[in-house]
């Protein structure tokens, strides 16, 4: 279910979140403005992302875009000697007011350059809130893992330099490409976006630029005087490469191995509050020296998140601590350890089959195989929370997902996969555990499972059936062999059922927290009530505020208790991070949660508090919330995981009274190869509260 080994999960920052609510007036007013039109030609789709530029040249140049912009509007000037305040009125848009004010508050006159080297640091949050805007207006698609696309959809943009015919329609590289190669009359707009797109140097990569085309460019950069001032401060601004990087690094810190063990947060399982403290102790950056190891770097804290999510995919990679995993599965290039344009094409791909619409077409089976499963628990039996929580999970991913039943060969599957993690990416266990005849029993379960998958797809079994993610991942397989061979096959088909794993932790840990609150159970209890005592809900049912206390309680879950705390990467080009450099080859351990137990983003973070969530606190809208993961890797089917865990738990309230042993402390941590209860832990139902339906799903 998720798009990492450990099935690793990313909370977005709230800029992502909360776009901007469009106005049809609004929009139909719409003008692109340059800023607007550099990123539009920056974007690479086949990506997903935008061609890397150096920070110092693309901060540089995004400034030049604003104040191009305030020039092209009448209220700046520019000559080669200064930058002349014309009009101090605001626009209207605040990328641009911004930069006005800052302008309008300087006394004295000053050239381009030092406006753009003063404002350079503005850049990140002008990019931010341009592609927030972009999204709004329906001109780029998001998609979860900070990556996005032009959407599909028509758009129109009332620009005052477009003819009549129509071609404010048009998207930004067609109009360069008409200037450039067709030898077109320039707008100065577009004069002034080649020049900072070659002072970029993107332009050979957007277009094949031949040798007779490169003195046409030149002498198109050369034609606006704006355009030129501002593209000779961004190429030869001396400060640059004094800002792109730190002139000195620190040296990272070592925590004495004694330290570790000896930390109460390591005895109880509980790694990201073993995080938070060592990162307390020691510095957002630190490393560890395991005896004939290689040091282990962890990055740990709000500041370091946002670095991973923002620029993780220039400097890390993902394919290097999965390749032993993915011969386990006789696989090569699995969507875990992919990056850059072929993992963004795995994910569009796949992204259908675990999405939340998906889940939502199916609420009626969902409902009907949760009970199901339910209805076998007997009351005043104890069982293990895990197993019990894992099994119940499965019972309803498997025929959602792949359209199996696999509730007989599940516990083999998960055996095998954490054995697997242990060895092959973890490392915590010798490679030769996995060997063991128990283990390898185990792994021949997973050629009758795909068997029984493929046996369930043929066209005369799939027809008139929702479709699930076994049929998109066979369909891709077979348009495209090359990109999704069968040696893949295996693992992707059977992975939905790994997922339960996952999943089912991630719920025992709600399902413990709700069994040990009486007075939040009680109020999860009243929001199941009124929405399942007139019969099954529909996913319209499921809104924010009919379980906004369901919904809260699980998003406080997965802060006190995520099951994937960190992530592992490879660090591929030399990177400094607060202030620590990061050599090339590095192992790095990204531990996104420790932020969880860290006061200055949660307050009292040993206290599961259910209103942290509500406006004004909303301690969750940043980058310290990261119970999905960080970046490109963002959990893939979060969105599906948490209207899942929402039905069960309200299943759950609904249907019976349950307790939880041993419940004084706290629950018990099982913390590799990713965290899940302990096996000690007990689920008891006290009693049945109404009668289990026995109805079979709707069709």
């Amino acid at each position: 279910m998720n798009d990492q080994s450990q099935a690793s999960p990313s909370a977005q920052s709230s800029s992502v979140n909360d776009r901007s609510t469009v106005t049809p007036e609004s929009q139909a007013a719409r003008t692109l403005t340059l800023p607007d039109e550099l990123l539009l030609m920056l974007l690479n789709e086949e990506s997903g992302y935008f061609r890397q530029v150096p920070g110092w040249d693309l901060n540089c140049a995004v400034v030049g875009a604003v104040l191009a912009e305030l020039s092209l509007i009448g209220r700046i000037d520019t000559d080669m000697d200064y930058l002349i305040l014309l009009d101090k009125t605001p626009t209207g848009d605040p990328v641009l007011d911004d930069i006005l004010r800052e302008i309008a508050d300087e006394r004295g006159q000053q050239n381009a350059r030092y406006w753009i080297e003063r404002l350079a640091p503005h850049a990140e949050t002008i990019i931010d809130m341009t592609l927030d805007r972009l999204v709004a207006f329906q001109i780029l698609q998001y998609h979860d893992g900070d990556f996005w696309t032009l959407s599909r959809t028509a758009w129109q943009s009332a620009q005052p330099h477009a003819s009549t015919e129509g071609a404010g329609t048009e998207f930004v590289t067609t109009r360069i490409s008409n200037v450039i190669f067709n030898n077109e009359i320039p707008d100065p707009r577009d004069v002034i976006i080649i020049a900072l797109a070659n002072t970029c140097d993107v332009l050979r990569f957007v277009f094949p630029i031949e040798e007779e085309y490169e003195e046409r460019v030149e002498i198109l950069c050369k034609m606006d005087l704006i355009g030129r001032a501002i593209a000779d401060a961004v190429a030869n601004n001396l400060s640059g490469p004094f800002l792109q990087r730190a002139a000195l690094t620190k040296e990272i810190p070592t925590v004495p191995l004694h330290k570790l063990l000896l930390n109460p947060h390591l005895r109880k399982g509980n790694l990201p509050a073993l995080f938070a403290d060592l990162a307390e102790r020691y510095g957002p950056v630190f490393q560890l020296r395991p005896p004939f190891q290689k040091p282990m770097i962890f990055l740990a804290g709000p500041e370091t998140n946002r670095w991973a999510h923002r620029h993780g995919r220039m400097y890390l990679r993902a394919k290097d601590y999965m390749q032993d995993f993915e011969k386990l599965y006789g696989a090569s290039g699995l969507i875990q350890g992919l990056d850059g344009a072929d993992h963004f094409r795995m994910r569009k791909a796949m992204q259908p089959g675990y999405s939340r619409k998906r889940l939502e077409g199916q609420m009626d089976a969902l409902i009907h195989h949760a009970r199901k499963h339910m209805a076998t628990w007997q009351p005043g039996v104890p069982g293990s929370m895990r197993e019990m929580c894992r099994e119940l999970i499965n019972s309803e991913i498997s025929p959602l997902v792949v359209s199996v039943d696999s509730q007989d060969i599940i516990a083999d599957l998960l055996t095998f996969k954490e054995r697997a993690l242990s060895t092959h990416v973890a490392g915590i266990l010798p490679k030769f555990m996995l060997a063991m005849p128990g283990m390898r029993s185990r792994r021949k379960v997973i050629d009758p499972l795909v068997d029984r998958i493929k046996h369930s797809h043929t066209p005369a079994q799939r027809a008139g059936c929702p479709r699930d993610l076994a049929d998109d991942l066979l369909s891709l397989h077979a348009s495209d062999p090359q990109f999704l061979p069968e040696s893949n096959m295996k693992f992707l088909l059977s992975a939905p059922l790994l997922a339960s794993m996952y999943l089912g932790d991630a719920f025992s840990f709600a399902a413990y927290n709700l069994a040990t609150r009486p007075e939040l159970c009680e109020r999860v209890r009243s929001e199941a009530d009124a929405l399942f005592d007139s019969g099954n809900p529909n996913s319209e049912d499921f809104a924010a505020s009919a379980i906004s206390v369901t919904h809260r309680f699980i998003m406080e879950s997965l802060r006190m208790f995520p099951v994937v705390p960190m992530s592992i990467r490879t660090v591929m080009n030399t990177c400094v991070v607060e202030g620590y450099e990061l050599q090339e080859g590095s192992r790095l351990y990204i531990a996104q949660t420790a932020s969880h137990y860290m006061s200055d983003v949660f307050p009292d973070p040993e206290k599961f508090d259910i209103d942290r969530y509500l406006p004004p606190r909303d301690e969750h809208r940043n980058l310290g919330y990261a119970p999905y993961g960080l970046g490109t890797h963002t959990c893939l089917g979060s969105r599906w995981m948490e209207l899942q865990m929402a039905t069960n738990l309200l299943l759950l309230a609904h249907h019976f009274t349950f307790e939880a042993t041993p419940s004084g402390s706290g629950p018990q941590f099982s913390p590799f190869p990713s965290v899940s209860m302990g096996k000690k832990v007990k689920f008891v139902i006290a009693e049945k509260r109404r009668e289990i339906p026995t109805a079979p799903a709707a069709d």
